[in-house]
Protein backbone atom coordinates (compact mmCIF):
# COMPACT_ATOMS: atom_id res chain seq x y z
CA UNK A 1 0.00 0.00 0.00
CA UNK A 2 1.30 3.41 -1.07
CA UNK A 3 0.38 6.28 0.59
CA UNK A 4 0.28 10.05 -0.61
CA UNK A 5 0.77 12.99 1.54
CA UNK A 6 -0.65 15.84 0.36
CA UNK A 7 0.95 19.00 0.91
CA UNK A 8 -2.04 22.24 1.47
CA UNK A 9 -0.67 25.97 1.22
CA UNK A 10 -2.85 28.61 2.76
CA UNK A 11 -3.13 31.80 1.53
CA UNK A 12 -1.69 32.80 5.41
CA UNK A 13 0.83 29.95 4.67
CA UNK A 14 2.14 32.10 1.86
CA UNK A 15 1.98 35.69 3.29
CA UNK A 16 3.82 34.37 6.75
CA UNK A 17 7.28 32.85 3.78
CA UNK A 18 6.77 36.21 2.28
CA UNK A 19 7.28 37.99 5.45
CA UNK A 20 9.68 36.03 6.73
CA UNK A 21 11.37 36.29 3.90
CA UNK A 22 11.51 39.94 3.85
CA UNK A 23 12.80 40.23 7.66
CA UNK A 24 15.07 36.95 7.39
CA UNK A 25 17.00 37.70 4.10
CA UNK A 26 16.34 40.79 2.84
CA UNK A 27 16.38 43.27 5.40
CA UNK A 28 19.48 41.78 6.51
CA UNK A 29 20.98 42.38 3.38
CA UNK A 30 21.01 46.05 3.60
CA UNK A 31 17.99 46.43 1.84
CA UNK A 32 15.97 48.84 3.20
CA UNK A 33 14.43 50.70 0.61
CA UNK A 34 10.50 51.04 1.56
CA UNK A 35 9.12 51.21 -2.37
CA UNK A 36 11.65 47.93 -2.58
CA UNK A 37 10.20 46.41 0.29
CA UNK A 38 6.66 47.16 -1.27
CA UNK A 39 7.49 45.71 -3.92
CA UNK A 40 8.40 42.11 -2.49
CA UNK A 41 4.77 42.31 -1.58
CA UNK A 42 3.00 43.23 -4.24
CA UNK A 43 4.42 41.31 -6.75
CA UNK A 44 3.76 37.88 -6.35
CA UNK A 45 6.79 36.05 -6.72
CA UNK A 46 5.24 32.13 -6.33
CA UNK A 47 3.10 33.00 -9.21
CA UNK A 48 7.03 32.99 -11.18
CA UNK A 49 8.77 29.68 -10.03
CA UNK A 50 8.29 26.48 -11.80
CA UNK A 51 5.17 25.00 -10.72
CA UNK A 52 7.31 21.97 -9.22
CA UNK A 53 9.60 24.45 -6.73
CA UNK A 54 6.60 26.50 -5.86
CA UNK A 55 6.85 25.51 -2.20
CA UNK A 56 10.41 26.97 -2.77
CA UNK A 57 9.56 30.51 -4.00
CA UNK A 58 10.65 32.13 -1.08
CA UNK A 59 13.65 30.10 -0.02
CA UNK A 60 17.33 31.89 -0.23
CA UNK A 61 18.72 30.07 -2.93
CA UNK A 62 18.50 29.83 -7.19
CA UNK A 63 15.64 27.79 -8.57
CA UNK A 64 16.32 25.70 -11.70
CA UNK A 65 14.66 26.77 -14.42
CA UNK A 66 16.52 25.04 -17.51
CA UNK A 67 19.70 24.05 -18.52
CA UNK A 68 21.92 26.88 -17.73
CA UNK A 69 19.44 29.09 -16.30
CA UNK A 70 18.72 30.09 -12.92
CA UNK A 71 16.27 32.12 -10.81
CA UNK A 72 17.87 34.44 -9.02
CA UNK A 73 17.55 34.61 -4.78
CA UNK A 74 15.30 36.85 -3.10
CA UNK A 75 17.84 39.19 -1.66
CA UNK A 76 19.52 39.36 -5.23
CA UNK A 77 16.60 40.46 -6.67
CA UNK A 78 15.68 43.16 -3.92
CA UNK A 79 19.48 44.37 -3.66
CA UNK A 80 19.90 45.24 -7.70
CA UNK A 81 16.36 46.99 -7.53
CA UNK A 82 18.43 48.82 -4.95
CA UNK A 83 20.73 50.03 -6.28
CA UNK A 84 19.27 51.21 -9.75
CA UNK A 85 17.01 53.35 -8.10
CA UNK A 86 14.39 53.96 -10.98
CA UNK A 87 12.62 56.41 -11.59
CA UNK A 88 8.78 55.93 -13.19
CA UNK A 89 9.54 56.42 -16.76
CA UNK A 90 12.97 55.19 -17.24
CA UNK A 91 13.33 52.74 -19.73
CA UNK A 92 15.32 49.74 -19.09
CA UNK A 93 17.07 46.73 -20.61
CA UNK A 94 17.01 43.06 -18.84
CA UNK A 95 19.17 40.57 -20.76
CA UNK A 96 17.62 37.49 -19.80
CA UNK A 97 14.23 37.36 -18.63
CA UNK A 98 14.19 33.85 -17.46
CA UNK A 99 11.06 33.40 -15.16
CA UNK A 100 9.60 36.66 -15.55
CA UNK A 101 10.36 37.74 -11.69
CA UNK A 102 12.56 40.33 -11.86
CA UNK A 103 11.32 41.87 -15.42
CA UNK A 104 7.69 41.95 -13.27
CA UNK A 105 9.20 43.74 -10.32
CA UNK A 106 11.48 46.42 -13.11
CA UNK A 107 8.28 47.22 -14.60
CA UNK A 108 5.77 47.28 -11.22
CA UNK A 109 8.82 50.27 -10.77
CA UNK A 110 7.43 52.31 -13.04
CA UNK A 111 10.08 51.34 -15.78
CA UNK A 112 9.30 50.70 -19.06
CA UNK A 113 10.93 47.44 -19.87
CA UNK A 114 13.33 45.61 -23.11
CA UNK A 115 13.51 42.15 -21.62
CA UNK A 116 15.32 40.24 -24.13
CA UNK A 117 15.58 35.91 -23.57
CA UNK A 118 17.29 33.28 -25.99
CA UNK A 119 15.79 30.53 -24.54
CA UNK A 120 12.42 29.77 -26.42
CA UNK A 121 10.68 28.17 -24.30
CA UNK A 122 11.68 30.49 -21.03
CA UNK A 123 10.42 33.24 -23.08
CA UNK A 124 7.30 32.29 -23.42
CA UNK A 125 6.74 30.63 -20.21
CA UNK A 126 7.83 33.98 -18.66
CA UNK A 127 5.39 35.42 -21.53
CA UNK A 128 2.60 34.02 -19.56
CA UNK A 129 3.63 34.26 -16.48
CA UNK A 130 3.48 38.00 -16.67
CA UNK A 131 0.40 38.29 -19.29
CA UNK A 132 -1.25 36.25 -15.85
CA UNK A 133 0.21 38.98 -13.32
CA UNK A 134 -1.08 42.04 -15.56
CA UNK A 135 2.30 42.87 -15.82
CA UNK A 136 2.44 45.69 -19.26
CA UNK A 137 5.27 47.87 -19.60
CA UNK A 138 6.94 45.29 -21.32
CA UNK A 139 8.09 44.49 -24.80
CA UNK A 140 9.39 40.88 -24.80
CA UNK A 141 12.38 40.21 -27.34
CA UNK A 142 13.68 36.77 -28.35
CA UNK A 143 17.42 36.60 -29.44
CA UNK A 144 21.33 36.94 -27.82
CA UNK A 145 21.63 40.21 -25.95
CA UNK A 146 24.71 39.04 -24.60
CA UNK A 147 26.73 41.76 -26.21
CA UNK A 148 24.17 44.07 -26.55
CA UNK A 149 20.70 44.63 -27.77
CA UNK A 150 19.62 46.84 -30.85
CA UNK A 151 20.28 50.58 -31.29
CA UNK A 152 18.03 51.87 -28.55
CA UNK A 153 19.49 53.59 -24.99
CA UNK A 154 18.46 53.03 -21.61
CA UNK A 155 18.45 54.38 -18.41
CA UNK A 156 19.30 51.07 -16.84
CA UNK A 157 20.52 47.52 -18.21
CA UNK A 158 20.55 44.55 -16.23
CA UNK A 159 22.26 41.37 -16.92
CA UNK A 160 21.09 38.34 -15.16
CA UNK A 161 24.04 36.31 -16.33
CA UNK A 162 27.63 36.65 -15.86
CA UNK A 163 30.13 37.63 -18.09
CA UNK A 164 33.59 37.58 -17.90
CA UNK A 165 34.01 40.93 -19.57
CA UNK A 166 31.67 43.82 -19.77
CA UNK A 167 30.92 44.65 -23.64
CA UNK A 168 31.32 47.79 -24.71
CA UNK A 169 28.14 47.34 -26.70
CA UNK A 170 26.44 47.94 -23.66
CA UNK A 171 27.81 51.11 -22.14
CA UNK A 172 27.50 52.44 -25.63
CA UNK A 173 23.61 51.72 -24.87
CA UNK A 174 23.88 54.01 -21.41
CA UNK A 175 21.61 57.45 -21.41
CA UNK A 176 22.85 60.11 -19.93
CA UNK A 177 23.03 59.28 -16.09
CA UNK A 178 22.82 55.48 -17.16
CA UNK A 179 23.55 52.67 -15.34
CA UNK A 180 24.47 49.17 -15.51
CA UNK A 181 24.23 45.84 -12.91
CA UNK A 182 26.23 43.29 -14.13
CA UNK A 183 28.41 40.23 -12.63
CA UNK A 184 31.53 40.40 -14.24
CA UNK A 185 34.35 37.75 -13.86
CA UNK A 186 34.94 34.08 -14.45
CA UNK A 187 34.88 31.15 -11.04
CA UNK A 188 35.84 31.61 -8.49
CA UNK A 189 36.11 35.30 -8.96
CA UNK A 190 33.25 37.11 -9.86
CA UNK A 191 31.89 40.61 -8.82
CA UNK A 192 28.10 42.86 -8.93
CA UNK A 193 29.23 45.52 -10.43
CA UNK A 194 27.23 49.20 -10.93
CA UNK A 195 28.30 51.03 -13.57
CA UNK A 196 27.45 54.59 -14.35
CA UNK A 197 27.73 56.92 -17.21
CA UNK A 198 28.60 60.47 -15.60
CA UNK A 199 29.49 62.46 -18.34
CA UNK A 200 30.24 61.73 -22.62
CA UNK A 201 33.18 58.88 -22.59
CA UNK A 202 33.21 58.64 -18.72
CA UNK A 203 32.01 56.12 -16.31
CA UNK A 204 32.62 55.20 -12.97
CA UNK A 205 32.09 51.16 -11.51
CA UNK A 206 31.55 50.32 -8.22
CA UNK A 207 31.80 46.97 -6.80
CA UNK A 208 28.63 45.47 -4.83
CA UNK A 209 29.59 42.44 -3.48
CA UNK A 210 31.17 38.74 -4.68
CA UNK A 211 28.91 36.57 -5.65
CA UNK A 212 28.60 33.43 -8.68
CA UNK A 213 26.61 33.04 -11.16
CA UNK A 214 25.66 30.89 -14.59
CA UNK A 215 27.32 33.05 -17.37
CA UNK A 216 24.81 34.40 -20.08
CA UNK A 217 24.89 32.31 -23.66
CA UNK A 218 27.70 33.40 -25.65
CA UNK A 219 28.85 35.79 -23.39
CA UNK A 220 31.90 37.95 -24.37
CA UNK A 221 34.94 35.89 -23.49
CA UNK A 222 38.48 37.79 -22.41
CA UNK A 223 41.14 38.21 -24.37
CA UNK A 224 43.53 35.13 -24.04
CA UNK A 225 47.40 35.75 -24.62
CA UNK A 226 49.40 33.44 -26.88
CA UNK A 227 52.99 32.38 -26.36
Amino acid sequence: MVLRTQISVTGMDIELARCNMVEQQIRTWDVLDPDVLDLLFTVRREDFVPAACRLLAFADLEIPLGPGARMWSPRMEARVLQELRLVPGESVLEIGTGSGYLTALLASSGARVTSVEIDPQLAADAKVRLAHAGIESVALAGGDGARGWGNGTYDAIVLTGSTPVLPDGFTRQLNPGGRIFGVIGEPPVMEARLVRWVAPGALTERVLFETMLEPLKNAMAPARFVF
